[in-house]
């Protein structure tokens, strides 16, 4: 089975399948929902998805049906998401997607129909380790394009019946010019960029706006010493290190989010320099690590991994070498060794750092991995 998005990734992930000889069938969930103004645009698995992923299955005459997961996507990804934002934690949709409907509701359907693996069109790769059976996740060979953060989570059945072809491609233009190729009219469609089920002209703030009223009570802006200094219109239009809607100053420098208090209503602002830590306080999903650990890590999507070392525990704390901006509550913080994806979960909170005696190792890190590269 094949999670076909309507995008070219999952298109050309359709076709490289069917090329190695796979019996394949495209499927495309139903997500959208009733109160989205115009769900013919609404991103991937949108009705305008539907159009163009079913034209790719008749290029490449495999069979392809649409399956309503509206219920599914809504109670564990829509729901969470508004949740999360009127909690005072920013959430990743798209984690939340792979990790309850992608891998979860739609492989129990592939297993149903008699599929034996779901491929999908993200850029990843899976490998079994043959010393310990476990199966790893792997960052994609195409750097720039790897999203292996958004699937850090997944199990190991989840990731013994995962493909992800692209993983093994060395960036979007070779994907392309395989859909090209393959003659699929999308090869040059553009990627989808916003929550996919956000239509609202006013993006995300809007639509939790309309659907979760109670995040939006006026409240106080306040500096770290607990100073007002000006009003909000609702803690689910701020994220921390977020400087839009804010527009104050303190002795001509701008302010950013900090912290959001939900229990006080109230969003706390200093400057950029206070948003710069190293330690991370994060709850690990996977269970890999048993001792302090050398690795690099994410702790959001776009960021470029960074060194650090890990410390398990309950929860467990990531040292970063060099300070990381905005430790944002509700993200993920994503680690690994080398390729391999070795720990992950949502972020809790920034934290003091350790003590200097269980960070002596911290600097040769650094050296050593400079040495290396």
């Amino acid at each position: 089975m094949v999670a076909m998005s309507g995008g070219v990734d999952s298109s050309v992930v359709a076709g490289i399948l069917v090329r190695r000889g796979y019996d394949v069938m495209g499927v495309t969930m139903q997500i959208w929902q009733e109160s989205q103004t115009d769900p013919r645009h609404a991103g991937c698995c949108s009705l305008g998805a539907v159009e163009d992923a079913r034209g790719v299955a008749r290029r490449l005459d495999i069979p392809y049906y649409v399956i309503n997961f509206k219920k599914e996507f809504k109670d564990q990804v829509i729901t969470r998401f508004m949740d999360e934002y009127e909690r005072g934690r920013t959430p990743n949709p798209c984690i939340e997607c792979n990790r309850h409907v992608k891998f979860d509701a739609l492989m129990q359907k592939a297993r149903e129909v008699g599929c034996d693996m779901l491929a999908t069109g993200h850029y990843a790769r899976v490998r079994k380790d043959s010393r310990t059976g476990l199966y790893r996740l792997l960052r994609a060979r195409a750097k720039d394009k790897d999203q292996s953060y958004a699937l850090y989570s997944l199990s190991q059945e989840q990731l013994s019946k995962a493909m992800f072809p692209l993983g093994e491609l060395f960036g979007k233009s070779e994907t392309r010019e395989i859909a090209r190729d393959l003659g699929l009219a999308l090869a040059d469609k553009p990627d989808s960029q916003e929550i996919c089920f956000v239509s609202e002209a006013g993006g995300y703030g809007e639509f939790i706006k309309k659907n979760r009223p109670t995040a939006f009570s006026d409240g106080d802006i306040v500096t770290e010493e607990g100073k007002s200094i000006g009003k909000h219109g609702g803690i689910g239009l701020y994220t921390v290190g977020q400087r839009r809607r804010i527009g104050l100053n303190v002795e001509g420098k701008p302010l950013f989010v900090l912290r959001l208090d939900p229990s006080g209503n109230k969003v706390v602002v200093g400057n950029n320099e206070a948003l710069m830590k190293r330690s991370v306080v994060f709850d690990d999903q996977l269970g890999h690590l048993s001792k302090p650990t050398k690795v690099v890590g994410r702790i959001r999507y776009n960021m470029q991994p960074a060194q650090a070392v890990l410390y398990p525990g309950e929860p467990f704390t990531a040292e970063f070498i060099e300070p990381v901006r905005a430790v944002t509550p509700g993200q993920a913080a994503v680690f690994y060794r080398g390729e391999t994806v070795v720990a992950g979960g949502p972020i809790r909170s920034p934290s003091a750092p350790k003590p200097a005696r269980q960070l002596q190792a911290a600097p040769a890190v650094r050296r050593s991995e400079r040495r290396k590269s």
